[in-house]
């Protein structure tokens, strides 16, 4: 068992929307399909021959068998920040690198880092001076502007926009659609630690951690 064995951490509709690039990614480096498998918690009834979209199905004890230690990628495409994160520490303590899975019709331009595990869907714009932290999940056509700082295992959905001058703290979610307004180097906006923001806000000020907010402009959520 030398080869390496590739995993979409995910069997659901995330995963599924990124194991085509995952499949695309690897084919230009070489790698054959049968190296690449989805990974999924309940992997259903364990059968061996379990597929979806062509790629079979296994549990994390099973993808751990396929392949000896340091030879184990997997890409973390579960749209939960909290739940990335646990995978994440469940990955590294078991011999398993995080892998970052890009489309091919992804902008990235000046200066970008950007940490292990990312997965950049298609039409996803990241333009200059931009410091993204680990298990960064750009969804279809969102886009992150200039000088934002965005932390650890951070969502955006598909659509949402980052107008520049940005800070978003760790496992913050962006529904689809959503607008950040543009800050400034000395006043960024802000949106906490944790904090959720829902389909098609409009935020216009900071957003506490662990907040979730809505509408236009964005209000924090009142729940009956």
């Amino acid at each position: 068992m030398t080869k390496a064995i590739y995993g979409v951490y995910g069997a659901s509709g995330c995963g599924r929307g990124i194991m085509p690039l995952a499949r695309q990614q690897l084919a230009r480096a070489g790698v054959a399909d049968r190296q690449l498998v989805f990974i999924d918690d309940d992997p259903g009834d364990g059968s061996p021959n379990r597929e979806i979209n062509g790629h079979r199905i296994v549990s994390f004890q099973q993808f751990l068998a396929l392949s000896d230690s340091g030879n184990r990628y997997a890409a973390l495409a579960i749209a939960s920040g909290p739940i990335r994160s646990r995978l994440y520490d469940r990955c590294l303590a078991n011999g398993v690198s995080v892998w970052t899975v890009q489309a091919e019709a992804t902008v990235i331009m000046d200066d970008v880092q950007i940490g292990a595990g990312a997965l950049l869907s298609p039409f996803v714009t990241i333009t200059s001076n931009i410091r993204i932290g680990r298990c960064f999940h750009g969804n279809l056509y969102s886009y992150v502007e200039h000088d934002s700082v965005i932390g650890d295992f951070v969502t955006f959905a598909p659509g949402a926009k980052c107008n520049g001058n940005v800070h978003i703290g760790d496992y913050a979610y962006i529904g689809s659609g959503a607008v950040l307004k543009q800050g400034t180097l000395k006043s960024p906006l802000v949106i906490g630690t944790g904090a959720v923001v829902g389909m098609g806000a409009v935020v216009t000020r900071n957003v506490p951690p662990g907040v979730t907010v809505v509408g236009n402009p964005a209000r924090p959520l009142i729940k009956d």
